[in-house]
This record gives structure tokens, C-alpha cells and sequence, in this order.
């Protein structure tokens, strides 16, 4: 169930971070910076995150806000899945990151797979998008969509990164700890899915 705190923190913070942008009445911006204070102290009083640093992050946002965009990739070689470890928190992740812009969506997961995995991949069908909030991760600062995409294995071999240091393939019933923030075991699952048959429709919120 999504936690009404947290959209409700998330929806202040867009709607004040527009009318910064778009204001010229030096009041309105006073009223505007007390509404995005107050979204970080929502998410500061519900998460280990320091206000400031909530803030922080807000502040350093430009231009009308709309949702991030995080891409995985979902690559398999002899039934199972390539994971990587994050460096940050100790635990396994499906590779990828947020979109950069002037890249498409395929390029981006592309580059994440071969970034933090070493792996060369090929993006062939966007299996499932969806909204961060509906699928049990923990809070995040921003709203965000996920993008997973089935990818067929080019090359490569596994290879750490400043982000990553560590790199395997799992099946499906033997998942290691998850980095919740970055996927949940059902997305996972559902990845299987899809690579099991790749005429499926792409799921969607």
C-alpha cells in the first residue's frame, strides 16, 4: 500500500518546486521555499534522512518538475539472472540508474549493464514500467518511474565498478538480499516472466 505520508510530501514538494519556477512575486517564492521545508521535514520525520539533506536535494532540482526515470535491465544466461552487489548498502540489485538526458531509454540501460556489470547487452522489449510509490520500495525523496527492460547478452565478462563489487547470475528461487530500494523480489519475478515468454504485453501502473 503506498504510504499517503509520503505522496502527500512528494505532491508539496513538485507543486512548490513549480511555483519557484515559474513565480516572480518575491512573496510567493518565500511561500514556495517554506512548502519544499516542509515536504523535507514530512520525509526527515518518516526515514533516517536528515531534513537539510532533503532539502538540500530539492533545492538543487531545476526546471518544471516531473518524475525521475530508473531504468533496469534484466539480462539471463542458462536460466538465470545477472545481479550486482551496490557498494552502498551490501546487497544485489538488477543493473542500472537513472537516465541520462539526450539518452533513450534503451541506450541508458544499456550503458548502465555494461557500467556496473561489465557485461555488453542489447535492450529488446521494455517488459514493465512503473510508478516507484505502488511496488513496496522503500521512501524516496522523488517520485519516480522504473523502466525494466528484457536484454539479451552480447559479450562481455563480469567486471566491478566504483558503484559495484560484485557481479553473478542467480535463479529464480535462490535470490540473494535485494537492494529494496533499487528492486523488490517480484519485480525480479516478474522479469522471468516475461523472458520466458517474450510475447507478453509490457506490464504498466
Amino acid at each position: 500500500m503506498q504510504k499517503k505520508w509520503l505522496l502527500w510530501a512528494q505532491k508539496i514538494q513538485a507543486e512548490a518546486h513549480n511555483g519557484l519556477h515559474y513565480t516572480q512575486d518575491q512573496y510567493d517564492k518565500i511561500r514556495y521555499r517554506e512548502l519544499m521545508e516542509l515536504a523535507a521535514e514530512i520525509i526527515a520525520e518518516h526515514t533516517d534522512i536528515d531534513k537539510q539533506a532533503v532539502f538540500g536535494i530539492y533545492a538543487a532540482e531545476k526546471g518544471h518538475r516531473t518524475p525521475k526515470v530508473d531504468v533496469r535491465g534484466a539480462v539471463f544466461r542458462d536460466e538465470k539472472i545477472l545481479l550486482v552487489r551496490e557498494r552502498s548498502d551490501g546487497c544485489w540489485t538488477m543493473p542500472g540508474g537513472w537516465a541520462d538526458v539526450l539518452d533513450a531509454p534503451s541506450e541508458a540501460v544499456e550503458r548502465e549493464i555494461r557500467e556496473e556489470s561489465g557485461f555488453l547487452a542489447k535492450a529488446v522489449k521494455l517488459a514493465a514500467l512503473h510508478d516507484r510509490n505502488r511496488h513496496g520500495h522503500p521512501p524516496h525523496p522523488f517520485h519516480t518511474y522504473k523502466l525494466f527492460f528484457i536484454c539479451d547478452l552480447l559479450g562481455g565478462e563480469a567486471t566491478t565498478s566504483n558503484e559495484t563489487d560484485a557481479v553473478d547470475f542467480f535463479a529464480e528461487n535462490d535470490l540473494p538480499g535485494l537492494s529494496l530500494s533499487r528492486v523488490v523480489p517480484e519485480q525480479i519475478h516478474r522479469m522471468f516472466v516475461h523472458f520466458r515468454n517474450m510475447n507478453l504485453p509490457t506490464d504498466f501502473d
